[in-house]
């Protein structure tokens, strides 16, 4: 299969331009006559849904949440990015575009990475005019803050609630719509099946979560805005109901996955407490702004964190990457955490931690200016530890949190499979191996709110005679059925264990061979255990009650199927890129100094992977061209 990823001409500052000079429109009246189904409802899919019905479509959203507030999008903290130069500090957006190309090790394309550093500066402007309150500095300028991977402070932020008050935003321009009648919202519905008619997408089978009843539902494009899928290690920062199966549905329908392996672990999030903990919390990359990390020089220290002094303390980051320190970014942060710990230096209980410490900069700055910037984290970890991070360190490990992959898309945000688009993290467009920080809910809004509104009437312009899509096509019948042998499959197995017992052992999998540092025979072992355990999970799982109510065990092991599949992808994908990059680090591709060995000669590709039947899957490759940056080793050094 040729790729083509429909890339405009021109330079890179016009592409864009050119793009939106040259795409097919759809007047107002015609949009009246055109369906648009889309499955999500955080800031990329309330973004889409609000604007798409704005402009004349007539929406269906779907989400899993009991309301559209409570997507996940509500979890990012510390900010969002934008190349505005508030700080006059020599941001721009070349250089926006240059540090996201370089953060993620130069494994993305060119051209959506400009577009995206391109649109950031009118986005805030685009919040800011909904009422988003943005820190502001005294005289009532925006206030920004620095992130990883970056020298320049372009970081917009609500204190650490960021992500909160921008889907609250988009939130309140949603129900506009839902109370116009233009968005019909279908809360606690979870899809189940792609509808695919005639090559195109053109529908999906959705289950109501309370009750249970499958019902269809169709429309001339299909958009998922459904987030990543890190999820699959059971241990993530993600929210409980977080999973991949929408795509991965996708995937099984046509739609290609690439660089699937491409999984961030976050370095600030709080360690794992016990063996029965299934959920980990994020502490927002944001405090990496004012604290310092570092782990005692001494393996067997006992001593509080106070009573250490600062020359037995290593600083350890500021000590490897000078010119970076505390902000390098998040796959090198991560790897350095795991390399202290892994020799004997980590702290807490378990000595799975590093410790994150405010003591120089509330005697540089004051406590209350630590408060006005991260009061309610300090709060949050208050709550959770019973320590005040303002008098002691606080404890910080690294875990599963955002996915680089995804179902691979063109410019237009449009995957292999006709009439169905992904924006926002359940893509793999703008992130390379590696997200920079607060590029998340950049990347979600500026697809969901200025890109996918304007590509999909470029694909929608064939359809204006196509009229209303019919649920009665034999499509929908096979794929509702398909849906309910799944469930019948799974509620009528005898076996004697849990959903979770069996995902945990998963992301144990996953965790140890397909994470921080993978190495070929820990794959291979990886790959074997996934096929035995999908195997153990058809015989021995145990899900109680009916299909025709309420039944979260028998959501979550609909959701366990999928990360069953997906894994072994993700572990094929990782076993066949014989590089080092980014958040992929192969042990046996690595600098002198333990960096990340790329090998660009290789490995200048995007993996995209077909479906072809469990266990079998087909790698095509589109190739990275690089006409504007050279890639370069990347230093933070």
């Amino acid at each position: 299969m040729k790729l083509d990823a429909k890339i405009p001409t021109g330079d890179l500052k016009d592409k864009w331009k050119n793009y939106q000079s040259h795409c097919r429109l759809i007047n107002p009246a015609n949009k009246r006559k055109l369906d648009i189904i889309v499955v999500g409802s955080g800031l990329a899919g309330a973004g889409a849904a609000a604007t798409l019905a704005e402009g004349g479509y007539n929406v269906k959203c779907f989400c899993f949440q009991d309301t559209p507030r409570r997507a996940h999008s509500i979890a990012a903290q510390g900010g969002i990015n934008a190349a505005k130069n508030y700080q006059n500090d020599g941001d721009n957006t070349w250089r926006m575009f240059y540090d996201t190309l370089k953060g993620g090790d130069f494994r993305s394309r060119e051209a959506n990475v400009y577009r995206l550093a391109e649109l950031s500066a009118p986005l805030i402007d685009h919040f800011a005019q909904q009422g988003v309150p943005f820190a502001r500095e005294y005289g009532g300028v925006l206030a920004n803050r620095s992130f990883g991977g970056v020298q320049v402070q372009r970081t917009f932020y609500a204190r650490g609630q960021t992500g909160q008050q921008l889907l609250l935003a988009s939130y309140s321009q949603l129900s506009r719509q839902i109370a116009a009648k233009k968005v019909q919202m279908f809360s606690r519905h979870e899809v189940q099946e792609i509808v695919v008619i005639d090559g195109k997408a053109r529908g999906v089978i959705v289950r109501d979560l309370v009750s249970g009843e499958l019902s269809r539902h169709s429309a001339h494009a299909v958009v998922l805005a459904t987030g990543g899928y890190s999820k699959v290690f059971f241990l993530s920062t993600l929210a409980m109901n977080c999973n991949g199966s929408a795509i991965w549905k996708a995937h099984k329908k046509g739609a290609l996955f690439a660089s699937p392996s491409f999984t961030q672990i976050h370095p600030t999030a709080l360690p794992q407490g016990s063996e029965t903990q299934s959920k980990l919390t994020l502490m927002s990359e944001s405090l990496r702004n004012d604290g310092r990390i570092w782990v005692p020089k001494n393996k067997d220290e006992k001593r509080a964190p106070n009573d250490i002094p600062e020359e037995e303390r290593d600083y350890y980051l500021e000590r490897r990457y000078p010119a970076f320190g505390n902000l390098a970014p998040r796959d090198i942060s991560s790897r350095a955490a795991k390399e202290r710990i892994d020799a004997g230096y980590g702290v807490g209980p378990l000595k799975n931690a590093v410790y994150l410490d405010f003591k120089h900069s509330i005697a540089r700055l004051g406590k209350d200016t630590i408060k006005s910037r991260y009061g309610n984290l300090f709060e949050m970890y208050l709550k959770i530890t019973g320590i005040d991070a303002y008098t002691e360190p606080m404890k910080i490990s690294p875990a599963p949190h955002f996915s680089m992959g995804g179902l691979w898309v063109d410019y237009e945000l449009h995957t292999t499979l006709p009439g169905l688009y992904a924006i926002g993290e359940c893509n793999f467009a703008d992130h390379g191996a590696n997200r920079l920080g607060a590029n998340s809910l950049l990347q979600a809004s500026v697809d969901g709110y200025f890109i996918l509104p304007l590509t999909i009437g470029n694909y929608l312009a064939d359809d204006l005679k196509t009229g209303k899509i019919s649920t009665d096509h034999a499509a929908f019948s096979e794929a509702e059925a398909s849906v309910k042998n799944k469930f019948e499959k799974i509620i009528n197995n005898n076996g004697t264990k849990t959903v979770d017992s069996l995902h945990r052992r998963l992301g144990k999998i996953m965790w140890q061979e397909c994470a921080m540092s993978r190495t070929k025979e820990g794959l291979e072992k990886a790959i074997r255990e996934i096929r035995e355990l999908r195997e153990e999970f058809y015989k021995e799982v145990k899900v109680t009650g009916k299909i025709q109510e309420f039944n979260q065990e028998l959501d979550k092991a609909s959701r366990l199927v999928d990360f069953l599949e997906m894994a072994e992808l993700m572990c094929v994908d990782a076993l066949e890129r014989n590089e080092s990059c980014g958040a992929h680090f192969r042990e046996e591709y690595q600098t002198s100094d333990g960096e990340a060995l790329r090998n660009d000669e290789s490995y200048s590709y995007v993996s995209a992977w077909e479906f072809k039947n469990v266990g079998n899957f087909i790698l095509h490759k589109e190739e990275l061209k690089f006409e504007f940056v050279q890639p370069s080793v990347r230093s933070y050094k």
